[in-house]
């Protein structure tokens, strides 16, 4: 798979991860920086390497599985696995100036 159809690919699953919230915070999880790296394979596998805003966050079950049943709608993806890191730690520097102005940061 040649480089623009990976990019290409890359692009719809950011768009459909703008498309998801924090359900406690009014911005999606992708300008809210909680996204850290999407890899896709040739085989078109997709692994998202994400965190939450605390280790307890209430969505720590069900935000990755949400994710991957998303991600797995795109029709070139063949399968969809979210990774949940918590190093580094998510901080409020890591918000798109989308988000912080949106809550009000800026």
């Amino acid at each position: 798979m040649n480089n623009n159809r990976v990019e290409e690919l890359g692009n719809k699953i950011v768009g459909v991860l703008k498309t998801i919230y924090d359900p406690e915070i009014p911005v999606d999880i992708f300008e809210l920086g909680l996204i850290y790296d999407v890899f896709v394979s040739e085989n078109n596998d997709v692994k998202i390497l994400m965190t939450l805003t605390s280790p307890n966050c209430p969505v720590a079950e069900t935000l990755p599985v949400e994710i991957e049943e998303k991600v797995k709608t795109l029709e070139d993806v063949k399968n969809a696995e979210v990774e949940i890191t918590f190093d580094p730690m998510w901080t409020q520097d890591m918000m798109s100036e989308e988000a912080k102005l949106e809550l009000g940061f800026l």
